[in-house]
């Protein structure tokens, strides 16, 4: 079960599903400041890649949150990880939306300066920063697509969405963005 929305010879695509067994080149961490391995997304990923992303990340110290730094992915299908520190959400009104939009962008930034073709995304700050899924999805989307507008790489953006709750609440959103955009949502 999925949907996308293609752009010229750019897609962005919606899946349900595990963000450690994506084959993209690339996945991006929903991480921390201190870019330790916590829980979520983030345990996830550093339990099935294994200790060589820690390494990587402990040498590169910390992220300010809404950026993004880049590891190796050790034993997962991806060549690379995209360490993206989120907002914690306090009240929508702190400057959480543009946090959020920069992590995005600084991922698809970091994506595109190795020349990457493939990068996939979890719902960033929805989990246990507390953002609610029906804002985030979409300013992720919306950020994602202002990018793949402007950018030649990626050509491939997959949103991997845990549980069905995350994925209508991309779906709607994605759904949304193409009626204002004059996109066509295609579902599979």
């Amino acid at each position: 079960m999925g949907a996308r929305v293609r752009l010229e010879d750019k897609v962005l695509e919606l899946i349900q599903g595990d963000i450690t067994e994506q084959d993209t080149e690339a996945i991006v961490n929903a991480a921390n400041e201190r870019l330790i391995p916590g829980g979520g997304v983030d345990g996830a990923i550093h339990r099935k890649g294994g200790p060589s992303i820690a390494e990587e990340a402990r040498k590169i110290g910390r992220c300010p949150t809404g950026q993004a730094v880049v590891t190796g992915a050790g034993r997962l299908k991806a060549r690379y990880v995209i360490h993206a520190v989120g907002p914690i959400y306090r009240d929508g009104k702190s400057g959480e939306a543009d946090l959020l939009a920069s992590a995005y962008r600084e991922s698809l930034k970091r994506a595109a300066e190795l020349k990457l073709s493939s990068v996939a995304f979890p719902s960033l700050s929805t989990g246990a920063y507390g953002y609610p899924l029906e804002e985030a999805a979409p300013i992720a989307l919306g950020t994602i697509l202002s990018f793949l507008r402007e950018n030649p790489l990626p050509r491939l953006v997959r949103m991997v969405l845990w549980g069905d709750r995350a994925y209508q609440a991309y779906l709607q959103a994605l759904r949304d963005l193409a009626a204002r955009e004059g996109l066509q949502v295609e579902e599979f």
